[in-house]
């Protein structure tokens, strides 16, 4: 059972002020696209931030919290994750459109979540 109210009790380790939070890879995408999603602390508030190879600016929901984010707050940062298709480069809108396969060293049951999601869905 997924435990969507999961918190982490930091984002941090000591070892510098940004970490990466989570990553998600397309496998549908022509490219095997990749977005990195990264929480970066200045004056005790995390400011989050998406990043992928073509240098997109993702829209994310929100952008910066006080604490770290629940499982669920993380699931839904990633699923309404937008990019500005006058700028986009590559297929971004199309590729955040997809499922993706997950992986955190800060949230162990995102990777599940996501692949009993690809599963409904007939991808894996």
């Amino acid at each position: 059972m997924i435990d969507f109210n999961y918190r982490p009790e930091t984002y941090f380790n000591g070892t510098g002020p940004n970490t990466l939070i989570c990553k998600l890879s397309y496998p549908e995408s022509t490219w095997g696209d990749e977005i990195s999603i990264f929480a970066n602390v200045l004056d005790g508030i995390y400011y989050l931030e998406a990043v992928d190879f073509y240098g997109n600016e993702f829209k994310l929901n929100p952008e910066q919290t006080d604490q770290p984010l629940t499982l669920q707050e993380l699931i839904f940062l990633i699923e309404t994750m937008d990019v500005d298709l006058e700028t986009a480069q590559g297929n971004a809108a199309l590729t955040i459109g997809g499922v993706p396969v997950a992986e955190s060293p800060l949230y162990p049951q995102l990777e599940a979540y996501f692949a009993e999601k690809r599963k409904l869905f007939g991808l894996d």
